[in-house]
């Protein structure tokens, strides 16, 4: 048994990795326990172990603004720790519940008919309504949990799904509703994302967000540079603040449930208010952790800023910000750059644009292979979303409001000295 407490921690780990769980199937390969073990035992192990543990665990977000999220879709439950909030901030359970109230399932024919009422329990980390500048620990059970409904398909790997690279990665994976893998996963962001907007309310009240549907499949509404108010969004259950398109939209969205099948789309993101000086060149640029927020967010696809890729079309004279005066502050008379240069926020809105693709369960046979790499047809079960878009539209803002907020509190410090 090694004597150091780092040294044992590797030994557990170590151990753990290479011995199958209990009452589990023993993984088909070795090989992700064999490759971690060269690295615990590797030279480099005792200068950068603390690194790669928390590499290797990567549920962990933010910097100074921290966040771990936990738990499976038909797990006991799904939550969040948050790590970095300061003392003294006001929040309640309601304050968060309402953040999850807007991504919860069941709300509308739009979505998933599974009844989760998600509410919010806070374990620790506030007293007497007021953060105590400790771990902020928030659990939501699931109540309406149905295992059984993937037996059919533990050993199928589902067309597009995670199955097949879990198994690659880990040797072994959670079947049940896709696992960790799931978009009820989120839970854990949104809820973090509704402590994150309290803090940065207090800390620069000018901060909104007007998030939205721009388009289903191929119905688009047109390219605005209006910010649009969340009261308006929520209007509807698609959340498109265009009504007209908006029903053309639901309308797709229950012709593709109607014929087994799913579609996708695209969500609009404007922050207005965002201060000048946000962002960390080189690898934390704003835009850059932006992007990440975003792309790990399940079923997306693509990240544009600004302009993205139309801008590829236009010349350097035509793209340009110019800057002038206006209201006695420095301003950029348009807006490609999408509210951020050299990496760095310039004071206008952010605006970005995030791809999300069809769902990949659908009700309609696919070809596909089991574990065993015979060949097999999988059909869909479980409850789930024609179209993920109007649910992750909260799921967009929480993860922008983690961004923004980290971020904020990095150049708070740095102006300290």
């Amino acid at each position: 048994m090694p004597d150091s407490p780092r040294e044992r921690n590797l030994f557990f780990i170590d151990q753990t990795l290479s011995a199958p769980k209990p009452g589990r199937r023993a993984p088909d390969t070795d090989f992700p326990p064999r490759e971690m073990r060269k690295r615990l035992n590797s030279p480099l192990r005792r200068e950068a172990d603390s690194d790669f543990i928390e590499r290797f665990m990567g549920s962990i977000f933010g910097k100074l603004f921290q966040i771990s999220t936990f738990g499976e879709s038909h797990g006991a439950g799904i939550g969040v720790v948050i790590d970095g909030c300061p003392a003294q901030l006001p929040i309640s359970a309601e304050t968060i519940q309402a953040e999850l109230d807007r991504r919860r399932p069941g709300q509308s024919d739009l979505s998933t008919p599974r009844k989760e009422g998600d509410r919010v329990e806070i374990l620790s980390g506030v007293y007497q309504g007021l953060t105590t500048g400790t771990p902020i620990a928030l659990l939501v059970r699931n109540t309406d949990h149905r295992p059984q409904a993937y037996d059919k398909l533990r050993d199928q790997f589902r067309p597009s799904h995670a199955d097949f690279t879990y198994i690659a990665k880990y040797g072994f994976r959670n079947p049940e509703g896709g696992g960790r893998a799931s978009a009820r996963e989120t839970i854990g962001r949104v809820a973090a994302g509704a402590v994150a907007k309290q803090l940065l309310a207090a800390l620069c009240p000018e901060i909104a967000f007007s998030c939205y549907v721009e388009s289903v499949a191929e119905i688009a509404m047109p390219e605005s540079d209006t910010f649009f108010p969340q009261a308006l969004i929520e209007a509807v259950p698609v959340r498109c603040p265009d009504s007209a398109v908006a029903d053309k939209m639901a309308n797709r969205i229950k012709s593709a449930r109607s014929n087994g099948d799913s579609v996708g789309g695209t969500i609009r993101c404007k922050i207005r208010g965002v201060p000048a000086g946000l962002g960390e060149p080189i690898f934390d640029r704003l835009e850059a952790d932006l992007a990440k927020a975003m792309l790990s967010i399940p079923a997306t696809k693509g990240f544009e800023i600004g302009s993205g890729f139309a801008g590829t079309q236009m010349s350097g004279s035509q793209h340009n910000d110019a800057f002038e005066m206006r209201d006695g502050k420095i301003r950029t008379v348009t807006n490609r750059s999408g509210g951020v240069q050299g990496g760095i926020s310039n004071g206008e809105t952010v605006t970005f644009r995030v791809a999300f693709k069809p769902t990949p369960t659908i009700a309609q046979k696919q070809m596909s292979v089991d574990a065993s790499g015979t060949p097999c047809e999988v059909i869909g079960h479980g409850r789930h979303d024609p179209c993920v878009l109007p649910r992750a539209v909260p799921i967009v803002e929480a993860m922008a409001a983690l961004v923004l907020v980290d971020h904020l509190l990095r150049q708070t410090a740095q102006r300290r000295f």
